[in-house]
């Protein structure tokens, strides 16, 4: 008797984001080995000592725990670094196949990907400096080895290729699939991947990372497809949004206590893309709407300048109050006494500016960037106020202000905390607690076979899995690093 063919199942490995919430990047492998990336993001998370060894034996040199040639296609959810960051090592290391994204998504990821390549770079040389005898420093480690340059992050573009929202593509022969929008920042997607074997079609959702309704600029999250598999973001996972106001008339306070009636000056740490162009559009709105006196505006971020010009690029993707608002302003960003700073030397000069000013400077959590100077020059200033618009990792400067440190040291000289220190979640991008109940519940509890948590802190995660279990969903995993389960 002729022995029985199995097909092989559906695995699913969960190589980054995995209890923590960078890093995202998940391996789905089909019956007949055809492999499938979805995300490629760089982990800008701090090592944890305690967690397991997962990288496979035969691995442990390498930059990634599978064999990028083995790869068939990469499917991205959106530009963020986190999401896109690896891609470039990933075409170094041997990936000859297709990257599929969103238009917008591809030309959000190619400047993202450039400033990356340009801060390793700068890293380079530091790790490349001599020592006190004139020899190289260099050690050839993992982190030198996956420190790509230029050249390199301008060799992948010719990898991607563009899909748009809400177009079902076929892949190959039984394998489709779908991005869904889901606010976030310009282009990010939902993912539906479809599989058929033998008549049987398993339907798997992957998340990214899911935007908030009534955003800035942004169409609300559309609605998503029952699965049978569903792997969920978890950022927001035990926490509600705190300002729930019309961001127009938070911003346009804050610039009117600390720019007005003092008169003194706002520094504003904000990511490039998605948090910058939110709150210049706001900006925008304020001088428009509040009648007040024009304050003059600072964005310090070639990143943010390019990445502003591809939102202008998409009008289409942008929400009904934003559009009305460029049809009768004509301009979504640009307003009077709003500068670009371009080059380094005008961004120190910025210090001599001795009028009220908004200065609005990356990186959002303080954690390296140009904004790092002009937090510097302001944190022992009393009339000056630095408002952290979103979440700060602990271990950045961000995090130490939220939490009440009083005094930081840059080049042994200690700064005294002196300014106003404000927060607003408003211009947070992510989903909350309620958004996340939201787009989970639109799976019926009696059919999807499980729930995967990836992307949030372990504790946010166990709490979102209790959660959800008192809403009926009874099959939630917070699946480990290089753990795989069968689909």
């Amino acid at each position: 008797m002729a022995p029985t063919y199995r097909k092989k199942p559906v695995k699913l490995t969960f190589w980054g984001a995995a209890r923590q919430v960078t890093g995202s990047m998940y391996l789905l492998e089909l019956d007949d080995d055809y492999r499938i990336l979805i995300d490629c993001g760089t982990d800008l998370s701090r090592p944890d000592e305690n967690a397991p060894d997962v990288w496979p034996a035969d691995m442990k040199n390498r930059l990634f725990p599978f064999e990028p040639s083995f790869l068939n296609a990469v499917l991205l959810t959106h530009a963020h670094i986190d999401h896109s960051g690896e891609i470039p090592n990933l075409i170094r290391e041997g990936f000859e196949g297709k990257i599929f994204c969103t238009p917008a998504t591809y030309d959000l990821t190619q400047p993202l990907l450039l400033d990356s390549a340009m801060l390793h770079r700068k890293r380079l040389n530091r790790i490349m400096g001599n020592d006190k005898r004139g020899n190289k420093k260099v050690k050839p480690t993992k982190e030198v080895s996956n420190l790509y340059l230029e050249k390199d992050a301008e060799e992948s573009f010719d990898y991607f290729a563009t899909i748009p929202f809400l177009q079902r593509v076929k892949l190959r022969k039984g394998v489709w699939m779908t991005f869904i929008p889901t606010g976030h920042i310009l282009g990010a997607a939902n993912i539906l991947l479809e599989i058929e074997e033998d008549g049987v079609t398993k339907r798997i959702g992957f998340s990214g990372d899911i935007g908030r309704h009534n955003y800035p600029l942004l169409k609300d999250p559309y609605p998503f497809p029952e699965v049978d598999y569903l792997i969920c973001e978890s950022t927001y996972g035990n926490r509600y949004h705190k300002d729930e106001g019309d961001p127009v008339q938070i911003l346009g306070d804050l610039v009117r206590k600390t720019c007005v009636d003092i008169p003194g000056r706002l520094v504003i740490p904000a990511f490039a893309v998605g948090r910058t162009q939110a709150l210049l559009f706001t900006l925008n709105k304020v001088y428009a709407d509040l009648n007040f006196p024009q304050v003059r505006v600072f964005t310090d971020s070639p990143l943010a300048l390019k990445s502003t010009a591809v939102y202008e690029k998409y009008p289409s993707l942008l929400n009904d109050e934003a559009r009305e608002f460029r049809d009768t302003h004509g301009e979504l960003f640009d307003f009077k006494n709003l500068t670009f700073v371009e080059n380094a030397k005008d961004s120190k000069a910025l210090s001599d500016y001795n009028r009220p000013c908004v200065i609005i400077s990356s990186s959002g959590m303080i954690s390296g960037g140009r904004v790092e100077h002009h937090v510097r020059q302001n944190l022992s200033n009393p009339y000056s106020t630095i408002l952290l618009v979103g979440y700060s990792a602990e271990g950045t400067i961000g995090h130490d202000l939220l939490h009440g440190k009083k005094s930081f040291e840059w080049d042994k000289r200690e700064y005294a905390v002196t300014c106003t220190i404000a927060h607003t979640d408003v211009f947070s991008g992510h989903g909350d607690l309620d958004d996340l109940i939201a787009w989970v519940s639109q799976q019926d509890k009696t059919k999807v076979k499980k729930v995967f948590l990836v992307h949030g802190d372990y504790k946010s995660q166990v709490d979102f899995a209790a959660t959800l279990a008192g809403e009926g969903y009874d099959m939630v995993e917070i699946p480990a690093k290089g753990q795989t389960y069968d689909l």
